[in-house]
């Protein structure tokens, strides 16, 4: 039998929090700065350049700190790309600025149902909790704006400690600030790659979060059955991955 579970850390994107309007916004701001696109088109771009950029991401190094712009100059070539694939012109700065605010705003974001009763249930069974997730230094005051933060005992974010998921680093950097061992942790998100392979190469266990069901592989659709599978470790040990 595993060691206990004594702390669950979580992805943030797509496991805590989504942008339901994110090709709405988009298309929006775009348009106010001279760039057409439909919002249903700006998702699946916003999708399409994301995963060119993770290829070539290094997750030893932070993608966001590494730019000599930081952050903002970072996304600012994101939206570079985005407008590329559209044979618009280069969006001005103005546009990037825009943008990079308002994902800064809890406005922008919604906190799944089932989130906020899942993790004040896990605090009442006595768990740790934490995050983390390859976000930029945005991602504290937004989990604040959102009432999340008082639910976690650390937050950790790829632009805070310097290297992304699924390196090492950033999940060792986690346990150490949450105190736990690794084999006592469990790691859930929504990448396969990033979160249940980057947890179980640090020595944790990982849980793939499923919300759409294209998964054949196991794992869950919502986090709503976490506190009953932690209280029943047989349960839970059919799940996650070691």
């Amino acid at each position: 039998m595993p060691p206990l579970i004594e702390v669950i850390t979580f992805d943030v994107t797509h496991t805590l929090i989504h942008c339901p309007r994110l090709g709405e916004i988009y298309s929006e701001v775009l348009g106010r700065h001279g760039i057409a696109v439909e919002p249903a088109a700006a998702r699946r771009l916003v999708r399409t350049v994301w995963q060119e950029f993770a290829c070539l991401a290094d997750p030893g190094r932070d993608r966001f700190r590494e730019h000599p712009e930081g952050a903002r100059g970072w996304w600012q070539r994101f939206l570079v790309r985005f407008c590329q694939h559209l044979d618009a012109p280069p969006p001005s700065r103005f546009a990037s600025a825009e943008l990079f605010h308002r994902f800064g705003q809890p406005e922008s974001w919604e906190v799944y149902p089932e989130v906020r009763e899942t993790l004040g249930a896990l605090k009442g069974q006595g768990l740790g909790l934490g995050v983390i997730s390859n976000w930029d230094d945005r991602l504290p005051a937004l989990l604040a704006g959102l009432d999340l933060v008082p639910f976690f005992d650390a937050v950790v974010y790829s632009s805070d400690v310097g290297a992304e998921k699924p390196g090492l680093r950033i999940f060792r950097q986690a346990l150490a600030r949450l105190g736990v061992a690794a084999e006592s942790a469990l790691h859930v998100g929504d990448s396969r790659l990033e979160d249940v392979e980057g947890a179980i190469a640090a020595g944790m266990r990982g849980l793939l979060l499923d919300r759409g069901g294209r998964s054949r592989r196991g794992g869950i659709r919502d986090l709503a059955r976490l506190p009953r599978l932690v209280a029943a470790p047989a349960a839970t040990a059919e799940l996650v991955e070691s």
